[in-house]
């Protein structure tokens, strides 16, 4: 049985290589955006080119936007002496939809890795190290994931920083309306160990 020319086929397995899709998720897609023939395909392909052309990585603190310096960094109300570490922009983004920091970023783009040869330098930490002079940083947050290779580098950074600079990470245990019973053994760990008077 045909499924359709090789065209619309070549769309699918290029979709189905997208993180998050697989061939029957971008199946189905390809085949909502042909059914609707609104020119919401045209659309999403001309915006596809538009930011391929003009997305480039914040020359200060390595975010996504269109201009060489992003909006975090150009705003003077974010110049809070507060630098967030974060291992990529979803992280970033992550961290501006809750609305509660309003300091600046600097994106890693990765973790320190030795099996990969990821080092220091891969990671911009020299520039990271060389923005805390510049911008007269009080605090550094290493909001890193909670995983071996995001606690190595963040234990690798806090080193690496002047020691009279305050240096502070996420907290970490069980999160707001979770249940004891649904949680990892870490978690339930990590919130045992950070635990607080009531």
């Amino acid at each position: 049985m045909a499924e359709g020319s090789d065209d619309i086929q070549a769309l699918i397995a290029a979709m189905a290589r997208l993180p998050g899709l697989g061939p029957r998720s971008a199946r189905r897609l390809v085949l909502s955006l042909l059914a609707r023939n609104s020119g919401q395909m045209s659309q999403l392909a001309t915006l596809m080119a538009k930011v391929a052309s003009t997305a480039q990585p914040c020359a200060r603190c390595n975010n996504l936007s269109d201009r060489e310096i992003c909006a975090i960094c150009a705003d003077p109300a974010r110049a809070t002496g507060e630098i967030c570490v974060v291992e990529d922009v979803a992280d970033l983004w992550a961290l501006e939809r809750g609305r509660a920091f309003r300091g600046r970023y600097h994106v890693l783009g990765g973790t320190l890795s030795a099996l990969d040869d990821v080092g220091p330098a891969d990671l911009g930490i020299p520039r990271l190290l060389s923005r805390i002079e510049d911008e007269a940083v009080t605090e550094v947050i290493l909001a890193l994931n909670a995983t071996i290779e995001g606690q190595t580098t963040a234990h690798y950074i806090a080193d690496a920083l002047p020691e009279a600079l305050t240096v502070t990470g996420l907290a970490q245990g069980v999160p707001i309306g979770g249940e004891l019973d649904y949680l990892d053994d870490g978690t339930i760990t990590a919130a045992l160990r950070a635990r607080r008077r009531f």
